[in-house]
């Protein structure tokens, strides 16, 4: 399990990418609640979810910069960005002149650049980590989001509730800049240069996408990816703060608590996946866990009260982990080295579907309820989980198949 911490530049990946995951924790539960509180609208908290995940869009023009420049300078400048946004936030809260609108406007430019983070970070895994370690060191890399993802929750909701919202936005900022300091010590050996131009870097793209195209387990993985999105974190994301407050009527602190319960399910998915997961064939594993995540989303989806419904939320994270850090794996190991970070942004493109979903359950929610919508969702995503497993056997059940190597690079 410590393995990959033998890689120097890992050392201080790793803590990096934990203190950029836990400001975007503790922002994202503040703001939610923010947002929800001022304008009593589950439409507008959506809206407001889905605009952190706009630049999904561009993630496949990210990942060809990652290509050409370089993946750690292209993190060190997202995380530039992140810190000069919460510290716009903190300066604003500190002096009285926040509002939703600067809300808003913040979260759009955020999401312009939040999205591509997580696959910046598995490609330049990717390429700094020998073949071998791989599984072990994505089940590691998943830790990071998924304990920031408890810390920030706890922490988010009771700094905002013991200090406000100002304070608690300088804590999001100083973690913010740690990130930044940390990634001083990652190494990567630096590919050839930079495209020349738009037509270029066009090219390089349509290449990626060539890539995919032609070899299934990738199609497979990515179809999967959004559905995830979609269908999948919606209920557990954007809408767990009208799950706190309107379905089971407890404050932002118990919604702290909901979103720490998944996040801790997550995390001892991903401690045994870093210790056992090399042993694990990454498709055969992902096909499992995606069949199993939705099925518990779907009885999560009915729950009443919110002890139960962190028993099932802390089931579901740990499922979630044997679906999420095999289909990364995979993506990894079946990925042509050339075209890792471009593969990595389609992959992140997936992510779009995210914003689809949240903007789609608000208007569900208001006419038919949560519950309703959330066996929608759930149903829809283990359905179609189902036909792509059918679809495409050939490539993802074989223990022999590419997608199921435990140490191929």
């Amino acid at each position: 399990m410590l393995a990959p911490f033998g890689q120097r530049s890992f050392r201080f990946q790793w803590p990096s990418d934990l203190t950029t995951s836990w400001a975007f924790e503790m922002e994202t539960l503040i703001l939610s609640w923010y947002v929800l509180s001022e304008s009593g609208s589950v439409v507008w908290l959506t809206i407001f979810a889905a605009l952190q995940f706009v630049g999904t869009l561009v993630s496949p023009m990210v990942g060809v910069m990652g290509d050409r420049i370089g993946h750690r300078r292209v993190l060190v400048a997202m995380r530039a960005t992140y810190l000069v946004l919460a510290s716009t936030l903190a300066a604003m809260a500190l002096t009285g002149t926040l509002g939703i609108v600067a809300v808003f406007c913040v979260a759009t430019l955020s999401g312009l650049v939040r999205p591509s983070d997580m696959g910046m970070r598995n490609a330049l895994i990717g390429a700094t980590m020998p073949p071998a370690l791989l599984m072990g060191a994505m089940g590691v890399e998943r830790t990071s989001a998924d304990a920031a993802r408890v810390a920030g929750a706890l922490t988010g909701a009771a700094l905002a509730a013991w200090i406000g919202i100002g304070p608690a936005y300088v804590a999001v900022a100083g973690l913010y800049l740690v990130s930044l300091l940390l990634m001083r010590g990652v190494q990567e050996s630096q590919p050839n240069g930079g495209a020349r131009s738009i037509a270029a870097i066009g090219r390089e793209l349509a290449e990626g996408v060539a890539h995919v195209r032609a070899t299934p387990p990738l199609t497979a993985a990515l179809l999967v990816a959004f559905l995830a999105n979609a269908l999948a974190y919606p209920l557990t994301g954007g809408l767990l703060p009208y799950v706190a407050r309107d379905v089971y009527g407890i404050s932002e602190t118990g919604l702290g608590s909901l979103v720490a319960s998944f996040a801790a399910g997550a995390l001892v998915g991903s401690i045994i996946l870093s210790a056992q997961g090399g042993r694990l064939p990454p498709a055969r594993t992902l096909l499992f866990g995606s069949t199993i995540w939705f099925a518990l989303l779907m009885v999560f989806a009915v729950v009443a009260t919110p002890g139960t419904g962190m028993i099932v939320l802390a089931l579901a994270g740990f499922v979630q982990s044997f679906c999420m850090v095999p289909l990364a794996v995979l993506i990894l190991r079946v990925s042509h080295e050339r075209f890792r970070g471009r593969v990595m942004g389609l992959r992140m493109l997936a992510v779009y579907g995210l914003p689809v979903g949240l903007i789609a359950a608000g208007p569900l929610i208001a006419w038919v309820g949560f519950a309703a919508t959330g066996l929608a969702y759930a149903g829809a995503a283990l359905a179609c989980t189902a036909a792509i497993a059918w679809r495409w056997r050939a490539h993802l059940w074989p223990a022999d198949a590419p997608a199921n190597a435990l140490n191929r690079p």
